[in-house]
């Protein structure tokens, strides 16, 4: 089936599709519950898997983290990270870096207006959740010593001045800057998953080791909670991965088999790893790879064969697994539910080998040297060069946001009595369960 990219890649229409924007039913519907699938995934699947794998003291401020990010992202969404992501602006050297301020609160757009074949009121909804997710990511590397009212600060400045632009440069059509190299990023390794576990490591720096460690033993809370939680993410991915076709198509189909075969495959990978080094194949090892898996064919989905999303899904699998097991330990920094390790580690090899082994195939393709003259190599040199930028922007833009916000709410780090106590008790005044 053919598909034609619009401006903003908001809709990828099949053959069929008129010459103007024409509302289809079928693919409305799908849309609308592919984000209800997107949105499952954080105050559900994201907040039971790091809360699982935290300690029990802390596990309700984890959650609360988690749902707290998601709203209040989603609220800075509408009112102005919607505009500046996908919006335009009458410069060309600023629109390059980001859109610009027509659609504030969403003005200047009706209830009627179409992306593609589908209400661009359900396309703001969708992309909303994804704005959501990605700065909530950033949270599993924090836990246990952040103000509360910090964080909260952080997911709105991170909002504008990170998010934002790094979605309008990716996905923000003619004239942003990598738009318009071809870079290829089906569902967000770049946007969403490099771009929140690199903010996570950045702030776990910044803020300092937890106390303790890495000399104290730091239980988890249940790794019940964190394997239904990895599930539950899964459940959502098809959204966030199928949805991405912008249509109830055959590209939906492609992202849907793509994604369920580099999870599973990374799910058998991290399992056997673990067992080969540590003698014990553990419930958190299966629910890690999973993740990892559905992290790195993210950007890839829509591209890949079977056998590409094979190889993404291992290869995501045994980088995550090094950089949990092993690279956190040799430069020693706290990244206290890994939220680089496997995010940003998968997402990295997932959108590099998005143009390694992306399909040279014009009807699946975007944009970029594949598909203009098939030339891989300038593929990939894109891709490398989207990693760079985006990586680039995250790290800079995340460390301003952190000190702004450090400076407003008198500091970042809890103190020693409430770090001891826990944060459940002394921040929220609640348990997670009482027994």
């Amino acid at each position: 089936m053919k598909l034609k990219l619009l401006a903003l890649m908001a809709a990828l229409l099949p053959v069929a599709a008129m010459a103007e924007d024409k509302l289809d039913t079928g693919d409305t519907a799908w849309m609308m519950i592919s984000t209800a699938l997107v949105l499952l995934m954080t105050p559900a699947g994201l907040a039971l898997f790091y809360a699982g794998m935290t300690r029990s003291k802390n596990a309700l401020n984890t959650y609360a983290m988690v749902m707290g990010a998601f709203v209040l992202a989603f609220v800075v969404w509408v009112i102005a990270g919607y505009s500046l992501a996908f919006g335009t602006s009458e410069a060309a050297g600023v629109q390059k870096f980001i859109g610009g301020f027509g659609n504030v609160f969403l003005d200047g757009i009706k209830w009627t207006d179409l992306s593609g074949t589908y209400p661009t009121y359900v396309f703001i909804a969708f992309q909303g959740t994804f704005a959501a997710i990605t700065v909530a990511i950033a949270s599993g590397s924090v836990i246990g010593r952040m103000k509360f009212s910090t964080w909260m600060v952080i997911v709105a400045l991170w909002g504008l001045v990170v998010y934002a632009p790094i979605t309008h440069m990716v996905w923000g059509g003619d004239g942003a800057l990598l738009f318009d190299a071809g870079a290829l990023d089906f569902a967000g390794g770049t946007v969403v998953h490099m771009n929140g576990g690199l903010a996570g490591l950045v702030l776990a720096v910044l803020i300092g080791k937890r106390a303790g460690y890495p000399k104290v033993a730091m239980q988890p809370f249940s790794i019940l909670f964190t394997a239904a939680g990895a599930a539950i993410l899964w459940f959502g991915w098809y959204g966030f991965n199928a949805g991405s076709a912008f249509g109830a198509n055959a590209v939906a189909g492609v992202a849907l088999l793509t994604t369920t075969v580099a999870t599973a495959a990374a799910g058998l990978t991290w399992l056997i790893a673990e067992w080969v080094v540590y003698k014990k194949p553990t419930l958190l090892g299966i629910a890690s790879g999973i993740v990892a898996g559905l992290v790195a064919i993210t950007p890839a989905a829509g591209f890949v064969s079977v056998g590409g999303a094979f190889i993404v899904g291992i290869g995501g699998s045994l980088i995550g697994f090094f950089g949990v097991v092993k690279l956190k330990k040799i430069f020693g920094y706290d990244d206290s539910l890994d939220a680089f390790g496997i995010h940003f580690l998968a997402g990295l090899w997932g959108a590099l080998m998005t143009g390694v082994l992306a399909l040279n195939d014009k009807d699946l393709l975007w944009d970029g040297p594949m598909k203009e003259s098939g030339d891989r190599m300038g593929q990939f040199m894109v891709q490398v060069e989207s990693v760079v930028v985006v990586g680039l922007w995250t790290l800079i833009g995340t460390v301003v946001v952190y000190y702004i916000a450090s400076a407003l709410t008198g500091g970042a780090r809890v103190d020693e009595e409430t770090e001891y106590k826990g944060l459940d008790e002394a921040v929220h005044g609640e348990k997670g369960i009482h027994l």
